[in-house]
């Protein structure tokens, strides 16, 4: 058994994170395996490595060991590039130039939007030809997307274990010709992700239920680079007072002000093992 828990360091951790931690910590410890840190700093504009150190405060204060030293995705990058020029020279990915205005605009136009309103990448850069694709790559910024038909018909069907549930049959198609690098970084959350986790021998990943349909992707993407399925085990979410999961951008509020306030981090972590939140907060699944 090996888990692993992955912040971006872009912001304090709240009780969210914590409940996450927490699962994957005593997943591990309890079946004699190895419990890993990952710093997802791949985001170099908004990464900061102060919230690294709040951040191993905060696990620190919570009464949670990790094995090994973290691993830092920003150490990695030349493992995306790798898998990315795998993808491009199968013909799986192709450049996409388009902006969120140019996607908005082609998706609000007469028959722009499927059927069932999911708003998808409408295949717009898929269709260029070769000549301007190479024109546009030296003068234009682009992300990578993936030929979702092509790679879904490469693959085949597919399915993916929830611990404690059985099988599940992945739809990766349902979600479009997905992004695998952005324009400001070298790999989207679900190639790095994919990538570090088969890296790193992860065995069973725990994370919030928000993240269950990218599992559908992920799947895709573990077949299409030869990668090993880890178990998933997606967990209730921790809401504040409004009902909606705590996030760093709504300015959830911060582990690093409960130590500050010298609240007790192992007696809320035992709390959170047993379900009990503090006052104004609930566990609810998506």
């Amino acid at each position: 058994m090996l888990t692993r828990f992955a912040p971006s360091p872009t912001g304090d951790l709240h009780l969210g994170h914590a409940f996450s931690a927490i699962l994957a910590h005593d997943a591990a410890r309890a079946a004699g395996g190895a419990f890993h840190l990952r710093i997802d700093d791949i985001d170099g504009s908004r990464s900061r490595e102060a919230f690294v150190g709040a951040a191993l405060a905060d696990l620190e204060w919570l009464g949670l060991t990790f094995d090994g030293a973290p691993v830092r995705q920003s150490q990695h990058l030349g493992d995306y590039a790798a898998a990315l020029a795998d993808l491009r020279a199968r013909g799986l990915v192709y450049p996409c130039f388009c902006t969120r205005a140019d996607i908005a605009a082609s998706l609000a136009a007469p028959h722009g939007a499927p059927a069932d309103g999911a708003a998808l990448y409408p295949g717009t850069c898929r269709h260029l030809g070769a000549a301007e694709r190479e024109r546009r790559l030296a003068q234009e910024a682009h992300c990578w997307r993936l030929d979702m038909a092509s790679a879904v018909a490469i693959a085949g069907p597919l399915v993916w274990e929830e611990e404690g549930r059985g099988p599940r049959a992945a739809d990766p198609a349902a979600h479009g010709d997905v992004v695998l690098a952005r324009k400001d970084a070298p790999a989207s959350y679900h190639l790095a992700s994919t990538i570090d986790d088969a890296a790193m021998g992860v065995t069973l990943v725990v994370r919030g239920a928000d993240l269950i349909a990218s599992t559908d992707v992920h799947r895709l993407l573990q077949a299409l680079l030869g990668f090993a399925t880890p178990v998933y085990r997606h967990h209730a979410l921790v809401c504040g007072a409004d009902g909606k999961r705590l996030a760093k951008r709504d300015g959830a509020a911060a582990l690093a002000a409960l130590r500050a306030a010298r609240a007790d981090g192992r007696a809320l972590a035992d709390d959170l093992r047993a379900g009990r939140l503090p006052a104004g907060y609930s566990l609810q699944m998506p």
